[in-house]
């Protein structure tokens, strides 16, 4: 082929691309942190690819979607962001923004990253609807009972999967269990103990109460 071909230049780019891509994903003839970014970006593609598809065919995301709207809170795609961040939960819900973060990478199946968007989902209506101060513990109890309970965070099989699992009020135990972590991090729980008992307080009342579901999704 001639050097004034017009295609030649773009089956070079394409090349180069093609080339560059491959050492990135290698670590062949780049740096350590080049090749790092490279995969957190690839991660964060992942996960946007994903939580969008989630957003339009998931009947739980879509469910939730609906009711926020209806309590007056849009959330656009723009406003639930992939984000690297550390191993110890899935998600966050940030009242403030009106935002969900994902916490990319950290899930390990397509019901896990659905379970998390709809934990997190759950807080945002609870925010809208029922003006939760996240300060307060027993309103940041019942609402992490409410979305481990709904979320489907604490279904069978993911209770099994990661060996934590009682045949009888396995359910119920979970979302104890999860809810006690979860308050325990919050900056006014002064320790372990007093999340077990602002949980313990408010689990009956938190638990019996689905909305927007009619019963445990």
């Amino acid at each position: 082929m001639s050097s004034d071909d017009p295609k030649q230049p773009e089956k070079l780019s394409a090349f180069e691309k093609w080339r560059r891509t491959a050492m990135l994903v290698t670590g062949l003839g780049v740096t350590d942190d080049e090749r790092l970014d490279y995969l957190v970006e690839q991660t964060r593609l992942a996960c946007e690819k994903k939580k969008l598809q989630f957003m339009q065919r998931s009947p739980g995301v879509v469910f939730m979607l609906n009711h926020l709207r209806a309590a007056g809170c849009e959330l656009p795609p723009s406003n639930i962001i992939c984000a690297p961040c550390d191993r110890k939960s899935a998600g966050g819900f940030d009242p403030q923004k009106g935002a969900i973060a994902l916490c990319q990478g950290v899930f390990y199946g397509d019901a896990h990253m659905e379970n998390a968007m709809m934990h997190e989902m759950i807080h945002m209506f609870d925010h809208c609807r029922f003006k939760v101060d996240w300060f307060n513990l027993r309103h940041h109890a019942c609402s992490e009972i409410r979305a481990n309970s709904l979320s489907g965070d604490c279904r069978f099989a993911r209770e099994l999967r990661i060996g934590s699992l009682a045949f009888t009020k396995h359910h119920q135990d979970c979302v104890r269990r999860r809810a006690v972590t979860s308050v325990s991090r919050n900056l006014m729980c002064p320790d372990k103990a007093t999340a077990e008992r602002v949980v313990n307080e408010v689990f009956e009342s938190c638990f019996k109460d689905t909305r927007p579901f009619d019963e445990i999704y």
